[in-house]
């Protein structure tokens, strides 16, 4: 026979009223009752833990080495309790969230500042990866959610919501490319870029749109990081391609940024988690009123 959590918790009890009425009665149990739960523990130990007469309760010396330990247990359940009633209830927990850099540097802190005044105790993780990255994540559960770019076939991942990010190419201020009427794929092919690493959402995207044209880019730099390519452009090294939404463009005041009139140069923008799985409560929440900052959803053509 093992020892259970009643057994426990009616010992305890005992031992700190002193009494078998008192006892029984913060139980919720009949004397009798509480007495069986304390002979069988004391029959799975194999050993008196109290004595008792008719007026007097008292540990035995093997009860009173027993009892804090026997406490710990509880307080340790009951703080476990406590925690997962919490976080069923959406009122604590950690939302963890891998995202691509240029919406950890934009849409997301401002939808966290806002969701962490409603929930105060509620904790986040954020993991600023490139696009590969951040399926990885979800798909290994490292994370709850992932905003991820680029077209998503990965059954192991489940799309919460789509949109797309126009992409933009940024430029110093009085460059020729900031005064023509359309920037398309003909007129970028006549500068030098500065091109986002090939393992990029973003690149992906740029590298399709310029086979589709039947262009090449005029490759001058290549970069991972949205800010090392702001800076190549300062430097005048080239022009570069990002998102529209990537806060890195209004980091410079001596750069300009346009939108590109290709449909083409349009990425695909889909937030994520695990297929198959439940999310916390709290991941579930955020997640409602991340769909609600993020544009609009869309089908499977770029605006």
């Amino acid at each position: 026979m093992d020892v259970n959590l009643r057994q426990v918790r009616a010992f305890v009890t005992v031992a700190q009223t002193g009494s078998f009425t008192r006892a029984a009665a913060l139980l919720n149990l009949s004397q009798p009752a509480l007495t069986v739960q304390i002979r069988r523990l004391e029959e799975t130990l194999e050993a008196r833990l109290i004595d008792r007469d008719s007026r007097n309760v008292g540990l035995t010396r093997l009860g009173r080495d027993l009892l804090p330990g026997f406490r710990r247990v509880l307080d340790d359940l009951d703080a476990v309790v406590r925690d997962t009633r919490e976080r069923a209830a959406g009122r604590t927990g950690i939302v963890r969230v891998a995202t691509l850099p240029s919406f950890a540097a934009s849409l997301l802190p401002d939808v966290i500042a806002g969701f962490r005044a409603a929930h105060p105790r509620v904790a986040f993780q954020v993991r600023d990866v490139i696009a590969q990255r951040v399926l990885d994540l979800v798909r290994d559960e490292a994370v709850d959610l992932g905003i991820v770019g680029g077209a998503v076939a990965d059954q192991a991942v489940e799309v919460l919501h789509a949109t797309w990010d126009a992409l933009h190419v940024v430029h110093p201020v009085g460059h020729p490319i900031g005064a023509v009427p359309r920037v398309t794929v003909e007129i970028l092919s006549a500068y030098p870029l500065v091109l986002m690493d090939g393992a990029t959402s973003v690149r992906a995207i740029v590298d399709a749109a310029f086979l589709a044209a039947g262009r090449r880019p005029n490759a001058a730099c290549e970069a991972t990081y949205m800010m090392t390519a702001v800076g190549m452009v300062r430097a005048g090294l080239g022009l570069t391609i990002l998102p529209g939404s990537a806060r890195e463009i209004q980091a410079e005041p001596g750069l300009r940024s346009r939108p590109i009139a290709d449909p083409g140069f349009a990425r695909p923008v889909s937030l994520i988690k695990k297929a198959g799985r439940t999310l916390p409560v709290v991941s579930a929440q955020f997640s409602g009123v991340l769909r609600g900052a993020m544009p609009p959803g869309a089908g499977t053509q770029p605006p």
